[in-house]
């Protein structure tokens, strides 16, 4: 039997394709292995949103190189942004690389690795067509309780930071029917969470007639029967309409967590950006969102030490942290990302700056999650189980609606894929415990 080894890097998107890569592989007869020293396929899926990430890939190809000089026969292949953006760089630098393919071709994997196995070929490139909708695959998924769903591929908005349009290619919708009946399929293997994928996720349907993020979530709610949660990742503020706000709150099964990118909260950052909206108008859409769902909580990525950022700036974005009070936030200093408009700014920052600055809005952060955390103290949380902790397996770990992590005592009754009502006995800052409601 062959094997094989995905090793992914990056977002749920790249997950969501390694999963498809894997069905594929599957077919192919390869079973899959933890060791890439033992595998005889090894594929990097691969991320280039900061180049520290390229860097770790790039060490992985070193270590695959060793183990190909000691004779063993790997095909190895490398997928994703990194390959899309520098695929004939690498075949030309790394002669062990068998094949590259792009996001987009994923579907062409099996004749690729057809071709190396027992036709001959010594290297492949696959990255191009990057600007249209590919083949619908229907994923295996190593966590049957949560699954994605990939709406929207690529993005139009060029932030000045990011390397994404350039990889992904521009910005397209899967049609509707076809989602409907991925989500169907899905439930009716009884997965329990659904996310829903896309580089701007609120923004589906651009292009098309009559279709829109509102739209599809009334449709789902109107034809997939059955209980599950549901979540999307990431929307864009910009594109977040009061429609599709309210179609959030007619569905009990859509998470009320709502992730909402800031990146800055000063007007002159967020302009150098090209993000598309100011600090208040930000906070009028969590202002909004609140109305309209009271329960909403928010989580959110920011970045700090842009090239410009002020001082002043930067106390802006600490400002709108404490206004929103996120239950939890991804923090990243800004790096420079070659090929993109920021690289080219002037007023880059010392990185003695940009540290200083990352610690003070994570110690903030900190306290604004032990803050939200407690507020649950009390409380009838539902969560959804989703395995043992990591850390005892006395204990299962689960999510509420609110995206928030939960520890609860293990009984034998319970499995993964379980809904069940948990009443928080202690909070911390970032993990809830809770007890099991029993009876009524």
């Amino acid at each position: 039997m062959k094997k094989a080894i995905i090793l992914t890097y990056g977002c749920q998107m790249n997950v969501n394709e390694s999963e498809k890569a894997k069905t594929l592989l599957l077919e192919l007869g390869y079973e899959f292995c933890d060791k890439i020293s033992e595998a005889d396929l090894v594929m990097l899926n691969t991320c280039t949103i900061r180049e520290g990430v390229a860097t770790k890939i790039y060490g992985k190809l070193g270590e695959l190189k060793t183990i190909k000089n000691k004779g063993k026969h790997q095909i190895v292949i490398v997928s994703g942004c990194l390959a899309q953006e520098d695929g004939e760089i690498l075949l030309k630098k790394w002669k062990h690389v068998n094949i590259v393919v792009g996001n987009q071709n994923i579907y062409l994997l099996k004749d690729a690795i057809h071709k190396i196995e027992n036709l001959g070929f010594k290297q492949l490139q696959l990255t191009g067509d990057i600007d249209l909708l590919p083949p619908m695959i229907f994923p295996e998924h190593d966590a049957p309780t949560s699954a994605f769903v990939s709406i929207t591929y690529g993005c139009n908005n060029f932030c000045a930071y990011c390397i994404v349009p350039y990889v992904r290619g521009r910005e397209r919708s899967e049609p509707m029917e076809n989602i409907i009946e991925q989500i169907k399929v899905l439930v009716s293997k009884g997965v329990k969470e659904i996310i829903l994928l896309g580089q701007n996720v609120n923004s589906y349907g651009k292009g098309m007639e009559d279709v829109d993020f509102a739209k599809l979530l009334r449709k789902i709610k109107s034809d997939v029967q059955g209980k599950f949660r549901m979540r999307f990742a990431s929307p864009h503020p910009r594109d977040f309409t009061l429609d599709a706000i309210r179609a959030m709150a007619e569905d009990v099964r859509i998470s009320k967590n709502i992730h909402l990118p800031l990146q800055a909260g000063s007007d002159h950052i967020l302009k150098l950006m090209n993000r598309g909206y100011s600090e208040q108008e930000y906070l009028d859409l969590v202002s909004k969102i609140k109305e309209i769902i009271p329960q909403a909580s928010f989580t959110t990525d920011i970045i700090v030490g842009f090239p410009g950022e002020s001082e002043e700036d930067f106390e802006e974005t600490l400002n709108v942290a404490r206004a929103v009070k996120y239950e939890n936030a991804y923090m990243f200093a800004y790096s420079v990302r070659k090929g993109t408009k920021a690289e080219m700014m002037e007023g880059h920052l010392e990185e003695s700056v940009k540290s200083d600055r990352l610690k003070r809005l994570m110690d903030l952060q900190t306290k604004i999650s032990l803050e939200q955390s407690l507020t649950y103290a009390g409380s009838v949380q539902e969560i959804l189980i989703e395995g043992y902790s990591e850390k005892s397996r006395d204990y299962l770990q689960g999510r509420t609606d609110s995206n928030k992590v939960v520890l609860v005592r293990a009984e034998e009754d319970l499995a993964p894929g379980d809904f069940i009502d948990v009443k928080i006995i202690e909070a911390k800052t970032w993990t809830l415990y809770g007890e099991r409601v029993s009876g009524e």
